[in-house]
């Protein structure tokens, strides 16, 4: 039988796992310290422990730590990590240094489900979830690991879609006795999965984001199919209710297609159904993807809808593109080329 990993768990978990070995409950701030704090890669290293507890431990789990089996290196100093996640699945996360941060965009799900026109990920279909270990590994296994200053989970996969994990990752990112993150830090990205969304502003205070992409909710079908199922007036409801009662700017995620959602009407009709929201406003530019008829918007249109939208009162900033040479950029992420090749290839 394999082997559990404890990496991921949370100070609630690790103090069911020292209870079953009848250990106190104090054991459990300890291997979070070692988990988290210390960052050990190993049982035998956890000091303060019993050698009798570690063996155990070693009998029955793992660490569950693992390095990138690829790193790829733009010329603008962007990284790309390739992560295993099981016999032939694997994900990618970007690492994004600036002069006064270091960002590090985190996958949650191994493709995705939602199939939105404009992604790659989404083209690649879904293979599974991630577990809270396998969405910490890819911070806790990078070389630049301490120097991350924000989280984005933005990577492949709804991360809404995953949402009982990816609330245990951000418990252990957030606790004192995990990673002490601030959660003014990290923004977990969305399309709109309206039951998943109330749970994560209820429970956590880290950003949101939200793909918005159309104001108009028969064109946001076209590009999101999600709009069947979560329409855009009921996703901006909840956010008027919740986010802002609790005072927390969400951000709308925009990218620009040329001739589709880039008009004066748009940005006039953005303005509208944002009214009363406390917001920015990101505008993206669009990667162009194999299989799509969109193409991206010009810098000057770009330009021009920045300006409406900021003269309507709306933040907006224009998000500059970060590793697109080496498909590391919005939209881009994808691992459906690897997981049609043998293993023995990887």
């Amino acid at each position: 039988m394999a082997k559990e990993p404890l990496f991921g768990r949370t100070i609630e978990e690790l103090g069911e796992t020292a209870r079953r070995f009848g250990q106190a409950p104090f054991v459990a701030r300890q291997l979070a310290e070692w988990l988290y704090r210390k960052r050990v890669d190993s049982f035998e290293r956890m000091a303060n422990l019993s050698k009798t507890f570690r063996a155990s431990l070693a009998e029955e789990h793992v660490v569950g730590l693992a390095p990138p089996e690829r790193t790829t290196i733009s010329s603008d100093g962007t990284k790309k990590y390739l992560f295993a996640a099981g016999p032939g699945r694997f994900v990618e996360a970007a690492f994004i240094p600036e002069e006064r941060r270091a960002t590090l965009c985190l996958s949650t799900q191994v493709g995705c489900k939602m199939g939105c026109l404009f992604c790659m990920t989404g083209k690649q279909g879904f293979q599974g979830q991630l577990s809270a270990g396998e969405i910490l590994n890819q911070l806790r296994s990078l070389p630049e690991s301490d120097r991350i200053t924000n989280i984005v989970y933005m990577g492949m996969g709804e991360p809404l879609d995953n949402l009982a994990n990816v609330l245990s990752s951000i418990e252990v990112l957030t606790a004192d006795w995990g990673f002490a993150l601030s959660p003014r830090r990290i923004t977990v990205s969305t399309i709109g999965i309206i039951p998943a969304m109330k749970v994560f502003l209820e429970r956590t205070d880290c950003h949101l984001a939200v793909s918005l992409h159309s104001p108009f909710e028969d064109e946001r079908r076209t590009l999101m199919p999600v709009e069947n199922l979560y329409p855009l007036a009921e996703v901006l409801g909840v956010l008027r209710e919740s986010a802002i009662a609790r005072r927390r700017r969400v951000s709308f995620e925009y990218i620009m297609f040329g001739g589709l959602n880039d008009t004066p009407r748009h940005a006039k009709e953005l303005v509208r159904v944002l009214d009363g929201i406390r917001c920015r406003v990101n505008l993206i530019h669009f990667h162009p993807i194999p299989g799509t008829p969109l193409h991206g918007s010009s810098d000057e249109t770009m330009l021009g809808f920045e300006r409406r939208l900021k003269e309507s009162g709306i933040i907006t900033t224009i998000r500059k593109s970060r590793g697109q040479d080496i498909m590391a950029a919005c939209g881009l992420l994808s691992t459906k080329a690897l997981t049609s090749r043998p293993q023995a290839d990887y």
